[in-house]
């Protein structure tokens, strides 16, 4: 096996770096079989990325092996061809976003578009070109971020004015930072309220003074998304909406296909296509189920009828208010 030649050293070194940092723990004997070199080159190689300054930790016993670790300072970092795509289309969309946090990413983005090969460039621009952030994106200042990371790393509370009130400064426990639709979230548990509570952190002025350590807790459910995705959808741990409903719409599956999203589809025994949708009020549930224009039938339960009912009687009083007699 050639191992002597310094290009063929370097591009050795490489692709041990991207081994390495695609799993927690390595084995020589792996490493050497997935690099088709022998076990003293792989002991000579970290030395080498050692003395690159990477912490490279060696595990004692039969098998032996290597684990690399966060260092003091960050590294050059490899990453294969499908990562570094992933992170150009990452970049791009935090560069869209907005806020302080969007200049570091464009600036980030401009080094790795400039060392992308040819052929990983144009992937990145296709990706990112079709990657669109969402509408009302809010960026947020990279060090309340950071501040909010840090705090749930250590298990540290929190201290922070909320929304530019005037009001007592917050103080609560963090545990999950979820982005959603454009926007940061945290959720956090207050000892004060004995609830779990989510913030906007674009909202969030945050103190310098570091609170109290605490225990972590599992939030209701056990799903941090759900969570969140049940706050706004009304309901609690479930990440479900709260009322749920179907109807029988005169029209065929494929026809209603693109206009349901959150939502499923099945046959109906007489013919159309029985839809099941759900949404954070019978209102808006039966509201819903009319944006199809087409005749619906069979709606279920009795509370969806009600509502339905109810929107028939309110749009009638609209329409005869807007009515002209003629003259």
């Amino acid at each position: 096996m050639p191992e002597s030649s310094s290009p063929s050293t370097s591009r050795r070194l490489l692709s041990l770096l991207t081994v390495l940092q695609s799993r927690r723990d390595w084995s020589a004997s792996a490493l050497a079989g997935r690099l088709d070199v022998s076990e003293r080159t792989i002991r000579r190689d970290v030395d080498r990325l050692r003395d690159l300054g990477y912490d490279i930790d060696a595990m004692r016993g039969p098998a032996g092996g290597y684990r690399l670790r966060a260092g003091a300072n960050l590294p050059p970092v490899a990453f294969a061809d499908d990562q570094a795509v992933a992170v150009a289309v990452a970049l791009r969309l935090a560069a869209s976003s907005g806020g302080a946090l969007a200049e570091a990413a464009e600036d980030a983005l401009s080094v790795i578009s400039r060392l992308l090969p040819a052929p990983l460039g144009r992937r990145a621009q296709r990706f990112a070109g079709e990657a669109v952030a969402p509408a009302g994106a809010v960026g947020v200042e990279p060090g309340i971020l950071s501040a909010v990371e840090a705090a749930i790393a250590v298990g540290e509370e929190i201290r922070f004015d909320y929304g530019g009130s005037e009001g007592p400064v917050r103080v609560t426990e963090p545990h999950h930072l979820l982005w959603r639709s454009g926007r940061w979230y945290l959720l956090a548990f207050t000892l004060e309220h004995d609830e779990w509570r989510v913030y906007r952190v674009d909202r969030m002025r945050v103190k310098s003074h570091r609170g109290r350590t605490f225990a972590r807790r599992e939030v209701p459910g056990g799903d941090p998304v759900r969570f969140l995705e049940g706050r706004f959808r009304g309901g609690e741990e479930s990440g479900d909406w709260p009322c749920r409903g179907e109807v029988v719409v005169e029209a065929s599956r494929s026809e209603l296909e693109p206009y349901v999203v959150d939502g499923t589809l099945g046959e109906a025994e007489a013919g159309g296509t029985r839809v099941s949708l759900g949404s954070w009020s019978w209102g808006a549930l039966a509201a819903e189920c009319l944006r199809f224009d087409r005749p619906i039938a069979d709606a279920r339960p009795a509370a969806l009828r009600d509502a339905l009912t109810e929107a028939a009687r309110r749009a009638t009083a609209a329409a005869a208010r807007g009515s002209v007699s003629p003259r």
